[in-house]
C-alpha cells in the first residue's frame, strides 16, 4: 500500500485539478468551492438572493418563491459538496476507475476497462472496482456533449511515468591492434624503434620536381607497396591517402589477431570504421582538373568519390563487410583524435564492439606544398632536412610536411577478452574544444588548449598527477610550440615526473594522420616503458624548462597515463588519454 500511495500521489493531484474544472449545473458562478465550506458558499448565495429581493421589490410571494429556490439551491449545494467529498475520498482511497469516468471529459477506451484488474492491484482497491455498463457510458457521453463547460488537464505529472534507469557499468575501450604507414616504417615496432633511436624521416622531396619552391623537403614515404593489402585495380585508381588508409587499417586488423576465422565470428553489424583525412584525395582531384583542360572526357570517372574524405572509410568497410558506424571526420590536423574519440564513444554507448579509427593524408604534391608555402608555414631549411623540424628550439622556422596513416583497432574490453586478444593499452577518454580566435594562429593565452586538457581529464576521470607523459602537438612553428608548452605547464606544472616530447621532430607533420600516428607512439611508450627523444632541441626557447622536455636520447619512464594533443587550423583542439590496461 505504501508503494501504491507513492505512485498515486502526483496522479491524484492531477485528477483533483481536473475535477475542480468540472462545472456544477449550467452556471459556473453558482458552483460551490471544492476547498471552501458549504455554509460559506450557501450564505454567499443567500446574500445574493436578498439583494435581488431589495432590487426588484419582491413581497411575500417573492419571498416564498425565493425561499423555495433557496431550499432547492441548498439541497443542490449539499449534494454537490457531498459528491466532491466522495471524489476526494476516491482519490485518497481506491476507486480509481470511478474517478476516471466521473471527472474526465472523454470516454476511457476499452483497453482501459480491460485493465481493471491491474488498476485494482495498483491502487489497493481489493477488487471492488466495477466496470461501468454501456448504459452508464451512454449517459456519460450525453452529459459531455450537452453543452456543459468542462476543462481538463490532459497530461498527468511526469513523476507518474518516470522510471529510474537501471545502473549499468560503463563499457571500457581497449586498444588491441595498430597499423601505420609512415616515413620511418610501416610496422608499429619498426616505426617506434626508429623513434627511440632518434632517426629522422625528413628528406628531400623525390615524388616531383620542386626546384621552383622555397621548401623542397618533407617527411616523404620513399617506398610503399599495397601488395597483399589492396586489389591491384583499386591501387591504380585510388588516391594515396586511401591506399595508406586501407593498408594501415588492414595491418591493424592483422596486428590485433583478426584472422579470417575470427572475422567470420564477428557480428559485422557491430563493427565500424571511422578514419578521417584533413586533405582528402588532392592528387585525384588535381589530376581531374588537368584532364579537364583537355576535355571532360579525359577525366577519371572516380575523381569525385575518390577525392572525398569519407570514401577511405567506406571502401575499407566494403572490403571487410562491416556494417556498423561508418563515416569520417575532417578537422584539419586534429582529425585523427576526433575520429578516435568518436569511435570510442560508439563502443561506450553500446553501438559497436569493434572500431577501426585514425587518420590518413597524402598531400606532398605540388598543390599541397604550394598551398602551405603560400601560408608561410613551412621550414625552408633545405640544406639540412633532418634538422628542419625542431619543436621548442629557438631556431625553428616552420613545420615540415609529412604523409602517412595511423589506425587503431579499438575494442570493447569484454569482447576483446572473450576472443583472447592482446591488449596494448586502455583508452580512458578525451575532449575537444575550439579557440574561436583565428584560422591558423593559436589563442594568445592558450585558453582553448587549457580548457581542452581539463575537460579531457574530467571526462576520463584521471588526476593531473597521474599524467606523467605527454606527446605534444608541437609542430615546430614559432607561435604554436610555445603556447602549447605554457598551457601544459599551467595544467601539469606541479608534476615533477612529467615528460613531454614531439614525434614531429622526426617525421614531420602528417596533417590529418598526425594524431593517430602519435597515438601509436604513445601506446608504444606505455608498452615498452621508453619515451622517444626530442631531436634538434639545441637551444630551447626562453622560458622553456628542459627538465620537462625529453632530451636528445630516449628515456625510461613508467607511464601512469599518457596524453596526446592534436590541434588544427580553425582553432580545433583535441586531447586523448591512454593508460596501461589493468
Amino acid at each position: 500500500m505504501a508503494a501504491a500511495s507513492s505512485v498515486t500521489s502526483p496522479l491524484c493531484t492531477w485528477l483533483v485539478a481536473a475535477c475542480m474544472s468540472v462545472t456544477c449545473g449550467g452556471d459556473q458562478s453558482t458552483c460551490p468551492s471544492m476547498l471552501g465550506s458549504s455554509s460559506n458558499s450557501c450564505n454567499n448565495n443567500n446574500n445574493n438572493n436578498n439583494n435581488k429581493r431589495r432590487l426588484f421589490g419582491g413581497g411575500s410571494s417573492s419571498s416564498s418563491k425565493w425561499g423555495r429556490r433557496k431550499r432547492v439551491f441548498l439541497s443542490k449545494c449539499s449534494s454537490e459538496l457531498q459528491s466532491q467529498r466522495d471524489l476526494i475520498s476516491s482519490l485518497c482511497g481506491s476507486s480509481f476507475q470511478g474517478l476516471m469516468t466521473s471527472c474526465l471529459a472523454f470516454e476511457p477506451c476499452n483497453q482501459y476497462y480491460a485493465s481493471n484488474a491491474h488498476f485494482s492491484s495498483l491502487f489497493g482497491s481489493g477488487g471492488n472496482v466495477r466496470v461501468r455498463s454501456n448504459r452508464r457510458h451512454t449517459r456519460f457521453n450525453r452529459a459531455v456533449h450537452s453543452g456543459e463547460a468542462m476543462a481538463v488537464a490532459v497530461q498527468p505529472s511526469r513523476e507518474v511515468a518516470t522510471k529510474k534507469k537501471p545502473v549499468t557499468k560503463q563499457r571500457r575501450v581497449v586498444v588491441t591492434g595498430m597499423g601505420v604507414v609512415t616515413p620511418l616504417g610501416h610496422d608499429p615496432d619498426v616505426f617506434y624503434n626508429n623513434l627511440l633511436e632518434g632517426v629522422s624521416g625528413v628528406s628531400e622531396i623525390e615524388a616531383f620536381d620542386c626546384a621552383q619552391f622555397p621548401t623542397r623537403i618533407a617527411g616523404e614515404i620513399k617506398s610503399f607497396s599495397t601488395d597483399g593489402w589492396v586489389a591491384p585495380k583499386l591501387s591504380k585508381r585510388m588516391d594515396k591517402f586511401m591506399l595508406y588508409m586501407l593498408t594501415a587499417g588492414k595491418k591493424a586488423l592483422a596486428d590485433g589477431g583478426i584472422t579470417e576465422d575470427v572475422m567470420n565470428e564477428l557480428d559485422k553489424a557491430r563493427c565500424g570504421v571511422l578514419i578521417g583525412s584533413a586533405m582528402g584525395g588532392m592528387k585525384v582531384f588535381n589530376d581531374a582538373i588537368e584532364a579537364l583542360r583537355i576535355s571532360y572526357k579525359k577525366m577519371n570517372p572516380f575523381c569525385v568519390p575518390f577525392a572525398t574524405t569519407n570514401m577511405g572509410s567506406a571502401m575499407l568497410a566494403m572490403d571487410l563487410g562491416w556494417m556498423g558506424p561508418n563515416y569520417s571526420i575532417s578537422t584539419a590536423c586534429a582529425t585523427s583524435n576526433f575520429c578516435i574519440m568518436n569511435a570510442a564513444n560508439h563502443i561506450i554507448r553500446g553501438e559497436a564492439d569493434v572500431m577501426l579509427s585514425g587518420g590518413s593524408d597524402a598531400a606532398i604534391i605540388p598543390i599541397g606544398l604550394g598551398g602551405f608555402v603560400a601560408c608561410r608555414a613551412l621550414s625552408q631549411r633545405n640544406s639540412d632536412p633532418t634538422k628542419a623540424s625542431r619543436p621548442w628550439d629557438s631556431n625553428r622556422d616552420g613545420f615540415v610536411m609529412g604523409e602517412g596513416a595511423g589506425v587503431l583497432l579499438l575494442e570493447e574490453l569484454e569482447h576483446a577478452k572473450r576472443r583472447g586478444a592482446n591488449i596494448y593499452a586502455e583508452f580512458l577518454g578525451g575532449s575537444f574544444t575550439c579557440d574561436a580566435y583565428h584560422m591558423t594562429e593559436p589563442h594568445p593565452d592558450g585558453a582553448g588548449v587549457i580548457l581542452c586538457v581539463e575537460k579531457a581529464l574530467a571526462q576520463s576521470g584521471v588526476s593531473r598527477e597521474d599524467v606523467n607523459y605527454i606527446n605534444a602537438h608541437a609542430t615546430s612553428t614559432p607561435a604554436g610550440d610555445l603556447k602549447e608548452y605554457q598551457a601544459l605547464l599551467q595544467c601539469f606544472g606541479q608534476n615533477p615526473e612529467l615528460r613531454v616530447n614531439s614525434t614531429k621532430s622526426m617525421i614531420g607533420h602528417l596533417l590529418g594522420a598526425a594524431g593517430a600516428v602519435e597515438a601509436v607512439a604513445a601506446i608504444q611508450a606505455i608498452r615498452t616503458g621508453w619515451v622517444h627523444p626530442n631531436v634538434n632541441l639545441e637551444n630551447p626557447d626562453e622560458g622553456v624548462d628542459k627538465n620537462v622536455l625529453v632530451g636528445p636520447k630516449k628515456e625510461r619512464l613508467n607511464i601512469k597515463a599518457a596524453l596526446s594533443n592534436s590541434f588544427g587550423f580553425g582553432g580545433h583542439n583535441s586531447s586523448i588519454i591512454f593508460a596501461p590496461y589493468k
